[in-house]
């Protein structure tokens, strides 16, 4: 066992003691700016410092990709489906029975790339011609199969399929996913 000097005690004792009172600081001062008002939020909101987005709830989202499913399900498809909202992020997915194992993730990818360029992802495709350096930004997925959903022509989220043996069938579901969400 090691010998500690009393100098090294007091120092412990004071690390120990300099740790929980900032911590308890800390928490007192979270606290108490929880608890006062803000003048100073308000004046930001009202100089225009926010802004304000469109977002598919759960439900929808959920109506979308469904309704892409069955559609591929008619057309004797095994796909996967993802919807995902304005800033890429998963809202839903679903698996097909059948279904291969890379379409999920494919799926996830197109939808992404879908609302990222506020396009189908077959329009996208053609546009690597011109600029083929976009094919290598991380999440995208530059194959036919991503609809985005828009509100007054701004992407609000996109459907993405993928497993059909071809693109346009993956395409042609996704958009029936799209379609769906305004019945």
């Amino acid at each position: 066992m090691k010998k500690t000097g009393t100098l090294g005690r007091v120092l412990t004792g004071a690390i120990a003691a300099v740790a929980v009172g900032a911590g308890t600081f800390g928490a007192v001062a979270a606290s108490a700016e929880e608890a006062k008002p803000s003048a100073a939020g308000s004046a930001e909101t009202a100089k225009g410092n926010l802004t304000e987005s469109t977002h598919l709830s759960i439900a929808a989202a959920t109506k979308a990709a469904q309704a892409a499913l069955d559609a591929a399900q008619r057309g004797g498809q095994h796909v996967s489906v993802a919807v995902v909202d304005r800033d890429g992020n998963t809202l839903v997915t679903l698996r097909g029975d059948g279904a291969g194992p890379q379409s999920y993730q494919s799926a996830e990818r197109k939808a992404f790339t879908a609302v990222s360029w506020n396009a189908p992802t077959s329009e996208l495709v053609k546009r690597l011609a011109q600029a083929p350096g976009l094919k290598d930004i991380p999440g995208t997925l530059f194959l036919a199969g991503g609809a985005p959903v828009q509100v007054k022509g701004a992407p609000v989220a996109a459907v993405g399929v993928a497993g059909a043996p071809s693109g346009d069938l993956d395409e042609q579901f996704a958009q029936a996913g799209v379609a769906a969400l305004g019945k």
